[in-house]
């Protein structure tokens, strides 16, 4: 497999410590990776919604942004639409994602890449952690082209195909064949993005060791995320951390809300 490519900042000391901190953001058979566990509950590809593809035959990319009322510039547009039709093709070969029509893609993957993208400041590096096919890093990248996006998943086929298609999108958009912890013990990013990995008491101490290296969470949780949270602090994985509930939007085919969950270390300016 080609070596995956290396965003800007590679290398050098983690973040300083909080007090001195200037102000700015094939899988393992044991569930010890942040990116070996699916999360059923909290699945944004979960499959007791509503199918929608029968119910808007001769659905086009354009028709379901409007139907959201959601406006892109063109170029954006014409770039993910070819997304979809990559993603899709090698999903034909190998399982990436449920979300095989634009319904789902614009009302599940695209709404929760927007989100995230107004949570991100400009020129920020991001790590995608257990990307799967693509979603949210590779839309991220689309979106915000001011980001520098890096993803990674334990799956090394995943890793494949989303290279491939980044490669075809002419996105310089590194992808790792590793955990997310392993790629922070060398590297460090402004914002780790995760969707359906894990719950958070696993995700929180998958990173526990990692703080020099990351400066906030992005995780978004569907409607249990306060069981999840009530756990995590039992547990005592947020003593030295906050969060806040970041953004909360409707999740399509549902009655429920998603959120996306900011959660930075204590001590430290929020971002």
């Amino acid at each position: 497999m080609t070596a995956a490519r290396h965003p800007r900042r590679t290398s050098g000391p983690p973040f300083p410590a909080a007090d001195g901190e200037a102000r700015l953001g094939e899988v393992n058979t044991e569930p010890t990776s942040s990116d070996d566990l699916p999360d059923p509950a909290h699945d944004r590809e979960d499959s007791s919604t509503v199918d929608d593809s029968s119910a808007f035959p001769g659905d086009t990319l354009a028709a379901a942004l409007a139907r959201h009322k959601i406006e892109l510039p063109a170029e954006q547009v014409e770039r993910l639409d070819r997304y979809c039709r990559l993603l899709w093709d090698w999903n034909t070969k190998l399982n990436l994602t449920r979300h095989t029509d634009y319904e789902k893609f614009v009302s599940r993957d695209l709404r929760d890449s927007l989100e995230l993208a107004r949570l991100l400041l400009p020129g920020e590096e991001v790590l995608d952690v257990g990307t799967g096919g693509g979603v949210p890093g590779l839309v991220l990248a689309i979106l915000r082209p001011d980001l520098t996006v890096a993803m990674c998943d334990s799956v090394t086929k995943k890793v494949r195909a989303v290279m491939d298609i980044a490669e075809q999108l002419g996105l310089d958009t590194p992808v790792y064949p590793v955990r997310g912890e392993e790629l922070l013990e060398d590297q460090r990013f402004d914002a780790l993005v995760i969707r359906a990995v894990g719950p958070l008491p696993k995700l929180l101490t998958w990173f526990k060791p990692h703080w020099n290296a990351l400066r906030r969470l992005l995780v978004i949780k569907g409607p249990k995320w306060p069981e999840e949270m009530a756990e995590a602090k039992r547990r005592g994985l947020l003593r030295d951390l906050e969060y806040r509930e970041a953004a909360s939007y409707p999740l399509a085919g549902t009655e429920s809300n998603s959120v996306i969950l900011k959660i930075w270390r204590r001590g430290t300016p929020e971002r």
